[in-house]
Formats: structure tokens, C-alpha cells, sequence
């Protein structure tokens, strides 16, 4: 009788210098892994829209979202909040109305 050895895999996740956390050897997000969950995706549709992604390393992340959902939430809800602050700066620093403005006036032009 053959003896199958049980050890934990490591998770597929890492965090980059950002602080982003990334999923298996892709640069896809563990916040796209998860939102695409969230909407009902299974592991398998959301390796056909990330073809980058192996099937195990989205099992992986979806197993780890389940089981350490409060924190991984905080850490969604901090990245959202960042994005929604770097998205506003940016507005800020450039005056789209101006831009549009004049790429408007330039195509009239024409």
C-alpha cells in the first residue's frame, strides 16, 4: 500500500515592494482574485480571464481569503482607500477640464 505524505503547502501569495500582495509567479492582485470570488467566479473562470494564473495557486488564494476573511478585508479596504487617495492627488495635479479643453479646441481646429 502506497503512503501519501501530508504537509502543508505554502501559500500562493507574496507581497511585492509595494505592499501589494500578488498571486503565484503573476503580477495579478489578490484583490482581483478575490472581487472576481466575490462576484461569483469559480476558480476556473477566473484562471480563463488571468490565463497567467495556475488553477492551484487560485484555490490557494481563495482558501486563504476563507479562512483569514476579517483580515484580508481590513487589508482590501486599506488598498481601496489608497487607491481612491493616489487617484484624487492625481486629479488634482492635473486639470483634465484643461486637457480636454484643449484637445477639443485642437480638433476643431482641424
Amino acid at each position: 500500500m502506497m503512503v501519501l505524505t501530508l504537509s502543508p503547502d505554502p501559500t500562493p501569495l507574496k507581497t511585492n515592494a509595494e505592499g501589494v500582495i500578488l498571486v503565484g509567479q503573476t503580477r495579478v492582485t489578490l484583490d482581483t482574485v478575490v472581487a472576481a470570488f466575490q462576484q461569483g467566479a469559480t476558480a476556473e473562470e477566473i484562471t480563463a480571464r488571468y490565463p497567467s494564473l495556475k488553477l492551484a495557486d487560485v484555490y490557494g488564494a481563495i482558501a486563504f481569503y476563507l479562512n483569514h476573511q476579517p483580515e484580508v478585508e481590513d487589508y482590501l479596504r486599506q488598498r481601496q482607500q489608497y487607491i481612491q487617495e493616489t487617484r484624487h492627488r492625481n486629479e488634482s495635479r492635473f486639470n483634465s477640464q484643461a486637457l480636454r479643453n484643449r484637445l477639443l479646441a485642437r480638433k476643431a481646429e482641424q
